[in-house]
């Protein structure tokens, strides 16, 4: 059977020491054990955070990682200053970098490779968005995401990495992704996988990152092959995360 995962992404909100108390009362929440359960939080935040919940159940991610080991990339944070930091996931192709800041299919297979070089675990972010559902490529648009990671990286290679799958146009847009739609891309992703690989498909991890809160999480999670979530807004506050948690 497949670990569940439940993995908080706070974005670029929350001051030091707000994050410093969000993670204390995450962690407070839950009891020896427990397993399944991260947070993505800014990189300026990282080492705070780590020294806040090391030797705790609670795990530690960074939002993005660089797609060059080092050298002269301003601004960019690499894999093994993520390591450093503690980390042990990384966000890779978040719908809002290949959005905001024109991550490509390429790039994010680039990040991916550099993450897991370091032996963190790359979170590969997959979706489509409104446009691209409503003129049926869906199904094309996750091919491309994955192929090109599974083309850099090798199919193997997914068997250490998890899989979030965003339904972007059902994020912040007043539409909904049902249970069914959310498990028909998440089931259709594995039999992707499967088709290479029946042992890392079996394996993998496939993250639902559609606007789970702790009303809908037990539904969502129900789904046979959706193995947990990639949460948002939720996750910026203890009760409704660790309900999230508890969930599953």
């Amino acid at each position: 059977m497949r670990q569940s995962l439940v993995m908080g992404n706070w974005k670029m909100n929350g001051s030091r020491s707000e994050g410093i108390k969000l993670a204390n009362a995450i962690v407070a929440g839950l009891k020896e054990g427990d397993q399944g359960i991260a947070i993505c939080v800014p990189a300026v935040y990282l080492s705070d955070i780590e020294r806040e919940i090391k030797n705790t159940p609670l795990a530690l991610g960074g939002q993005n990682v660089a797609d060059h080991a080092s050298g002269a990339y301003t601004g960019e944070i690499s894999a093994f200053m993520l390591k450093e930091c503690g980390c042990e996931y990384a966000l890779v192709g978040h719908s809002e970098r290949r959005s905001y800041y024109g991550d490509t299919n390429e790039s994010v297979a680039a990040r991916f490779c550099q993450a897991q070089k370091e032996g963190i675990i790359p979170v590969l972010c997959i979706g489509e968005t409104l446009e691209e559902r409503e003129s049926d490529t869906t199904f094309a648009v996750i091919d491309k995401q994955l192929n090109a990671v599974i083309d850099m990286a090798g199919i193997d290679a997914l068997a250490s990495s998890v899989i979030a799958y965003e339904p972007v146009w059902a994020i912040g847009t007043g539409k909904t992704a049902s249970d069914e739609q959310a498990q028909e891309v998440h089931k259709y992703i594995r039999e992707q996988i499967a088709a290479k690989s029946q042992s890392v498909a079996d394996k993998i991890q496939i993250l639902y990152g559609g606007s789970v809160k702790p009303d809908n999480a037990k539904a969502i999670f129900a789904m046979p092959d959706i193995d947990g979530g990639l949460i948002g807004g939720a996750s910026l506050d203890a009760a409704s995360f660790l309900a999230i948690y508890q969930a599953i």
